[in-house]
């Protein structure tokens, strides 16, 4: 039997260079001879599709609705027979995702619901823990600039710099929630990219 591949999640604030980063990241894997599968939550399923659709302003969703949408859309990203992350990483690729149940949490556990979100993501035994979670943290307001330059449209937790302040801060909640749990690394995203991705090629470079 293979070798298992790493799982890797790329998490931050819209705005932060996350996908920047994941691209970079597997583009080194790759350049190291590994077999690379670079994802994305919500994916490109349909149930994902449905996802996106919550987040647009044009159909609304309670976050109580999106966390039960983005969960669904998890668990098929984690045990679909064709292209799902058990797969890749049982047959020993390396798996990195661009957000994943962390996000959920800081994003949707709003109002009281924090405990309810981050408990149905931990306890479901369909989802995986990856190996490790870097988060690129990022001044809220630079994530706004990177935000309006980038994107003809927004999504509602992209409405300013204070909804992304109040997102940032509930990632540190659940930060703390999995310390002894999660192999979470914060790194510096107020930097060149090059820069931040050397903090995460080193951190990654450990589990190799």
């Amino acid at each position: 039997m293979s070798e298992k591949g790493l799982f890797i999640v790329i998490e931050g604030v819209d705005g932060s260079g996350k996908t920047t980063q994941a691209e970079l990241l597997a583009a080194y894997l790759r350049s190291k001879g590994r077999r690379v599968h670079h994802t994305a939550e919500p994916t490109a399923s349909g149930l994902g599709g449905m996802v996106r659709d919550g987040l647009g302003a044009e159909h609304p969703r309670t976050n109580d609705e999106l966390a039960a949408m983005f969960l669904a859309d998890r668990v098929a990203h984690n045990v679909s027979p064709k292209s799902g992350i058990r797969r890749y990483i049982e047959s020993g690729t390396d798996v990195v995702c661009d957000r994943y149940y962390y996000s959920s949490i800081a994003y949707q556990g709003v109002g009281g619901s924090l405990e309810w979100v981050a408990a149905m993501n931990l306890n479901c035994p369909s989802i995986m823990k990856p190996d490790i979670c870097i988060f690129i943290d990022l001044d809220p307001e630079k994530c706004m600039e990177h935000i309006q330059a980038g994107r003809s449209h927004f999504e509602i937790y992209e409405e300013n710099a204070a909804v992304i302040a109040e997102t940032r801060r509930r990632y540190g909640i659940v930060f703390d929630m999995l310390a002894g749990r999660d192999n979470i690394v914060v790194v510096d995203g107020a930097r060149a990219k090059e820069d931040v991705f050397e903090d995460i090629r080193a951190a990654v470079e450990k589990l190799l």
